[in-house]
């Protein structure tokens, strides 16, 4: 049976009384009684390293094994002409995770189950199952990188991943958060290895330093299709739909709340920070190493970075890539199965929190062991299409990420979830113009699937298309509001500690009739990409 909250009392909407209590993060301890100001840097600094850890676990997460086959492929195919693609992804990185951080904090509410009680039950039964399939097949791509790491140290590939597996659940299964976070920052801090192997690579600086601010599509009009799909691979693993579910998530299983808000931000700063060093020191070391030789242009899989590592820059530096490999495909685990567990256990009402034992949340708890169970099981079977399944995740996080987007947007712009803390006309144009651009990039990743030819002038046709569609949606959103009733400023005073009302107090959001015909062409697409997305691969793995 579920614990929740006496909300008669609490007024808040916390599902889950572990939730409330003392922050005890990785690297310090804040008492649920402490509410003074904090005054002096090394007060602050004490505050920072206490709640330090969602933010930084998110985006290291985010460069897993996925990453880093994408950042591989590119700097060994086209060097460093793509490092301009992560500074772009810079400010989409920041507001999407900086509005989940929000809801954490404010609503102590899960992604999923904010989705089912604001948008009814197609839409939560939706988020919690393509996430779970979205995540199952995620999950494989990081046993996926384990066994090449393994491969490429000499490991045996079974006891790699049944060793992997088996740390990935007990570092969960401790019932201490403190404990599990630890684990998981260490981790983080194994992904700064990418440093030395940039400096033992020598790329060059002023190359990097350029490629990072001017942007370049290399190969001309004949290599567009190519590039623009490579392109989409790196949005696609740099923001994933699973980080929005993880971080509202964790902040919330951490006990963050609004009045901790600025040091969460500072948070999710140092994360995005590591995370695009990582992933320029990554594609610029594998730029440097294939340069000049038969493999450039040539990508295979991350073995074969690997060996070109080692070719380049000596066999130090190919074993501190396979390490870090394997470090990146842990962390990506940790993250992608908690993500799972979390959502499942909001949306059904079971307990869901770290802070308890295995037998205080079973149900919590086997979701995470059983997802991931069932993705090493998945790598060890013989024969598995392994390169396919890891296109696949690909594809159907493109096709699934407007749509994380679109909710997010929604939820942050509702006054009965989040009070003094919804979007501001800046943030809501910004984010608009960032879900235009995912459902452009999302149309045509499903489209290079289903017509594995398609020539860039197909892509440009598409992308002409949906710039006209955009044009229109946002000169009828300017419309609307210039004719609008003009609403009161948004009052944010004493928002610290304002939090979101128990759920059954809120009344469902009305849908004007633009937003329904929206969310219909939404719905509409997504069940049609799905279905052509998945015969697709189905076709190619049957051999037909």
């Amino acid at each position: 049976m579920s614990t929740t909250l006496d909300t008669r009392d609490t007024r808040t909407a916390v599902l889950d009384d572990a939730h409330v209590g003392d922050i005890r993060g990785a690297l310090g301890t804040i008492r649920l009684d402490d509410h003074g100001d904090r005054r002096g840097l090394s007060a602050k600094l004490k505050t920072l390293l206490a709640i330090v850890g969602p933010g930084l676990i998110v985006m290291v997460g985010d460069n897993d094994a996925g990453a880093f086959a994408t950042y591989g492929q590119a700097g060994q195919n086209y060097g460093t002409h793509l490092l301009w693609t992560l500074l772009l992804l810079v400010p989409v990185l920041y507001v999407n995770q900086e509005m989940v951080l929000r809801l954490g904090a404010v609503t102590g509410v899960g992604h999923a189950r904010l989705i089912l009680e604001r948008f009814g039950k197609f839409w939560g039964a939706f988020s919690v199952i393509d996430l779970f399939i979205l995540n199952a097949l995620t999950l494989v791509t990081e046993f996926i990188g384990i066994t090449l790491a393994a491969g490429y140290l000499g490991l045996p590939k079974v006891l790699a991943v049944v060793l992997a597996a088996a740390v990935i659940i007990a570092s969960a299964f401790t019932g201490s958060f403190r404990r599990f976070e630890r684990i998981a920052i260490a981790l983080c801090a194994g992904s700064l290895l990418l440093v030395p192997i940039y400096f033992l690579s020598h790329p060059r600086t002023s190359q990097m330093a350029h490629d990072f601010v001017v942007p370049d599509l290399p190969g001309g009009q004949g290599q567009l299709a190519t590039v623009m799909l490579l392109i989409i691979g790196i949005v696609g693993t740099t923001v994933a739909p699973w980080q929005l579910f993880f971080q509202q998530s964790y902040v919330i299983d951490k006990r963050i709340t609004p009045r901790f808000m600025a040091y969460e931000k500072a948070d999710l700063w140092l994360g995005i920070v590591v995370v695009v060093v990582g992933a320029a020191a990554l594609m610029g070391a594998t730029a440097a190493a294939f340069a000049g030789t038969h493999e450039s242009g040539g990508f295979t899989d991350a073995a074969g970075l690997a060996h070109g590592i080692e070719a380049h820059a000596g066999k130090v530096a190919g074993v501190l890539f396979a390490v870090a490999l394997l470090d990146a495909s842990v962390i990506g685990a940790f993250a992608v199965s908690l993500s799972t567990a979390y959502a499942i256990g909001d949306v059904f009402g079971i307990r869901h929190s770290l802070h308890r034992g295995v037998q205080g949340a079973k149900g919590f708890y086997a979701v995470y062991a059983g997802i991931v169970a069932l993705a090493a099981a998945v790598v060890l079977i013989p024969g598995s299409p392994l390169g396919l399944l890891t296109e696949g995740v690909q594809t159907l996080a493109g096709v699934l990420l407007p749509s994380a987007t679109v909710f997010l947007l929604l939820l942050c712009n509702d006054k009965q979830v989040l009070g003094p803390w919804v979007n501001g006309p800046k943030t809501n144009a910004f984010t608009a113009a960032v879900v235009g651009v995912l459902v452009t990039l999302s149309i045509i990743l499903t489209a290079s699937v289903l017509f594995p030819d398609i020539t860039a002038g197909a892509i440009l046709d598409i992308m002409a298309g949906c710039g006209v569609a955009g044009v229109l949606a946002a000169g009828y959103a300017f419309t609307k509001r210039r004719t609008a009733t003009k609403e009161d400023p948004i009052d944010r005073t004493g928002r610290d500690n304002w939090r979101m009302p128990p759920l059954e107090t809120l009344t469902r959001p009305a849908m004007a009739t633009g937003r329904r015909i929206g969310m219909g062409a939404l719905r509409g697409y997504l069940l049609v990409a799905m279905v052509l997305v998945i015969v697709k691969i189905v076709e190619v793995a049957l051999g037909h």
